[in-house]
């Protein structure tokens, strides 16, 4: 079944910068170096809920705009949590796993298009 997991969906990401598909790497290799899931872990540890609530909703846009499937799924339940006053611990912990498989994948296709 983890066969089934999409982490990038390097079709989609490339039609949403008009099939070019170094800016899509390039693209991929910025969000590599992004801050904002640290920012959010900061601020969900420091119980500031609000930070984290925007810090969340930003990197889920990330995630969207690149096509990064499974992350995006990941911080939908992320952010629902943080809007619901119900925030666990796990979520955090899952995107955080998920966005290192990500990361590696991601690498992947940095290598393909270099």
């Amino acid at each position: 079944m983890a066969d089934d997991v999409i982490f990038i969906n390097v079709e989609e990401g490339s039609k949403r910068v008009m099939g070019n598909i170094k800016l899509y790497v390039k693209l991929l290799t910025k969000f590599k170096e992004d801050t904002t899931l640290a920012d959010m872990e900061t601020a969900l540890n420091q119980g500031d809920m609000e930070t984290a609530q925007i810090a969340t909703h930003t990197f889920k846009g990330l995630t969207a705009n690149l096509s990064l499937a499974e992350l995006y799924k990941h911080c939908v339940d992320l952010e629902a949590q943080i809007k619901a006053g119900s925030y666990k611990e796990e979520q955090l912990v899952r995107v955080k796993d998920v966005n290192l498989k990500t990361i590696t994948e991601i690498d992947k296709v940095i290598e393909q298009y270099a």
